[in-house]
């Protein structure tokens, strides 16, 4: 007979059994008779100590049948290749550190012993991550290895590597990374150099006296190592959590909940919400935890904070998560906090607007996981996601290009860092309710940018016909100068770098943000400090990182109707949209309702400093018009204006 594991709130608890086999390891089943301590779990008591009955256990069957149909797990032989490949940076790590500790004058007797290797952390420490995805690496280096020589010698070293492509330095970054491709897998690496002259191999990174006389960055690289193996030491089963967390992430992933950078939840914030019902729930298998997960968050009272373990300050001078003594703590939406000093909030770029998202997907999915329980669905519906372009009826896009792809990449990174600064601008306007960036990146069309091209030529040719005329009134007056002429030729040379003119190589992405509007009574909008404020931003940032050039680089803000996305989203996605039944009728709907509404708009260029964007919103038709007029920080605005009327 079986007895299940109690569970108490202080740290071991003493139970008594006769002749029963308890579950007293993370990994597997310990025979146990008699007297055992049992280890707790979590800050509280546990809510349930129920193990699984035969409906659960056929429940667990039929949730791991249905991520097998989607493809989310790899074959033996990828999981090899993936430990190949580790293996292979390891050997190449020590190989590094050991030249370079020659040519830092260490004795060569003690060349061999001084350490140094290559954790991985996130999804892939976890067990959890999915086919194709990327392996987070941590490179730890003793003390006489700097974060310089990380960035010289090593990526040299890698860059003459054969099974290495794609190589990207991002010294700049809040966590300074690597990226790469390794024989075709995609890896992250980050650095930290210890306070050690050796780095031994039964090295503990839980222990947080390795933090001492270590720098911020060094900190924040071992912080993904330190808080994945705190995850996985806080969980009462290893194999049900990863169970629960795979569910759950195809779930986010599937509702565009997947993205810290915008204000969503990342991965390793979905995996302590996982870990804190397996906490709470320490016997049950993966489809009760899963219908437990949506249960508990769907009534869970934000702000307050998910813990993993009490938050304690080992006093090696970083600060730790506290609203009572930082003040900017206090207005975290939805804290969840990392398990390793120094614990901080992992959700710190949460939204109002992807707060309300979050919750309202969490009560979402608990609604179909009760039908799924009770038989009445089945799993795959839990994990479709109500399509983007169905939401709302109004989007801005915001359109990135270049001609050099590694500007592009650079700009790329830098504007998706900072797209949840434009989301917090446009949620404090009075009467936008929501304003929704999607997880997803696309490619538009390319006769997106074709149209563009000629609107910004027909825009240029307008000037250069204005000025033209202007000079011939000039000279008419006798009032033309060789300085007025010369400022004609720079004004026209300035605004060519940032508008392209050849298709064939442009590297372009698109982000679109849905628009959500409360209920009001024939109000105009005016969106033009919302767009203004974000650009500014955006060009802040990139005059601090010498690694970006705004030439030959294309920023453009547009509105568009839901109707219309036709024109601008790739074909792709068209062919998806074209077969989903409920947003052809929402679109039927659509049509009839805003038939007579006029929308004009111009575009803010990269280079622009102001613009004039207007939405009028009538309690019947939510939008009438929004406009928004190009500027440019070195010439008056341009007269060009798109007229779409619909």
């Amino acid at each position: 007979m079986s007895t299940l594991v109690t569970v108490r709130q202080t740290t071991t608890t003493t139970t008594t059994t006769t002749n029963t086999n308890m579950n007293t390891n993370n990994n597997g089943n310990n025979n146990i008779d008699n007297q055992t301590t049992v280890r707790s779990y979590g800050i509280t008591q546990p809510i349930s100590i129920k193990g699984p009955d035969p409906s659960d256990r056929l429940a667990t069957e039929n949730l791991e049948e249905t991520l097998r149909s989607y493809d989310y797990f790899e074959s033996d032989a990828e999981l090899a290749h993936r430990v190949e490949v580790m293996a292979k940076l390891n050997t190449l790590v020590r190989k590094w550190i050991r030249d370079v500790s020659l040519a830092k004058n260490v004795p060569p007797e003690i060349v061999d012993t001084v350490g140094g290797r290559v954790h991985t952390f996130g999804s892939y420490r976890l067990g959890v991550h999915s086919k194709g995805g990327d392996i987070d690496t941590l490179l730890i280096a003793p003390r006489h290895i700097d974060r310089t020589d990380f960035f010289t010698t090593f990526v040299e070293f890698l860059r003459r590597q054969p099974e290495v492509c794609d190589l990207r330095a991002i010294e700049e970054a809040y966590v300074p990374v690597i990226k790469l491709t390794f024989d075709g897998i995609e890896l992250d690496m980050l650095f930290a150099r210890l306070a050690l002259a050796t780095i031994p191999d039964t090295l503990d990174l839980k222990d947080d006296k390795i933090l001492l006389n270590l720098d911020q960055r060094c900190v924040r690289s071992l912080n993904g190592c330190r808080v994945t193996d705190e995850i996985l030491d806080l969980v009462p089963n290893r194999e049900t959590f990863k169970s629960t967390l795979r569910a759950i992430k195809l779930w986010a992933k599937k509702c565009g909940l997947y993205s810290n950078a915008l204000g969503f939840f990342g991965g390793v914030t979905w995996a302590m919400l996982v870990a804190r019902i397996c906490q709470l729930y320490p016997n049950a298998i993966a489809a009760t935890l899963v219908h437990k997960f949506f249960l508990v968050y769907s009534h869970w009272e934000w702000p307050t904070p998910v813990l993993l373990k009490p938050v304690h300050d080992a006093r090696y001078g970083f600060s730790v998560w506290d609203p009572m003594t930082n003040p900017f703590d206090r207005h975290h939406l939805m804290p969840i906090i990392t398990p390793a000093y120094p614990q901080q909030n992992s959700t710190h770029n949460v939204t109002q607007s992807t707060q309300k998202i979050i919750v309202q997907e969490i009560k979402r999915g608990l609604d179909i996981v009760n039908d799924i329980m009770s038989s009445k669905l089945e799993w795959k519906q839990l994990f479709t996601g109500i399509p983007f372009f169905q939401r709302y009826r109004h989007y801005i896009i915001l359109l990135l290009s270049s001609s050099d792809q590694n500007q592009f990449l650079e700009w790329n990174g830098l504007v998706e860092a900072k797209i949840r600064f434009l989301i917090g601008n446009l949620e404090r306007n009075l009467y936008i309710d929501i304003a929704h960036v999607s997880s997803d990146k696309y490619t538009p069309d390319e006769s997106v940018f074709e149209n563009q091209q000629q609107n910004n030529k027909t825009s240029i040719d307008n000037d250069n016909l204005n000025k033209n005329n202007q000079k011939k009134t000039s000279e008419t007056n006798g009032c033309c100068s060789p300085e007025s002429s010369s400022t004609n030729v720079t004004q026209q040379s300035t605004a060519s770098p940032s508008n392209p003119t050849n298709t064939s190589s442009t590297f372009s992405g698109m982000w679109v943000v849905g628009l959500q509007f409360k209920n009001v009574n024939k109000v105009q909008l005016d969106l033009t400090e919302e767009i203004r404020i974000f650009l500014n931003v955006v060009y802040k940032a990139s005059a601090n990182n010498n690694n970006l050039n705004r030439e030959n680089i294309n920023l453009d803000a547009r509105y568009i109707r839901r109707r219309d996305l036709h024109t601008v989203l790739p074909k792709h996605i068209l062919a998806t949209l074209n077969h989903n039944p409920r947003l052809s009728k929402t679109n039927l709907v659509d049509e009839k309702s805003e038939i007579n509404i006029n929308s004009s708009l111009k575009r803010p260029q990269l280079n622009s400093t102001s613009s004039d964007t207007t939405i009028e919103i009538d309690s019947d038709v939510e939008a009438k018009r929004l406009k928004l007029e190009s500027i440019n920080e070195s010439s008056p605005k341009t007269s060009e204006t798109n007229q779409a009327t619909d």
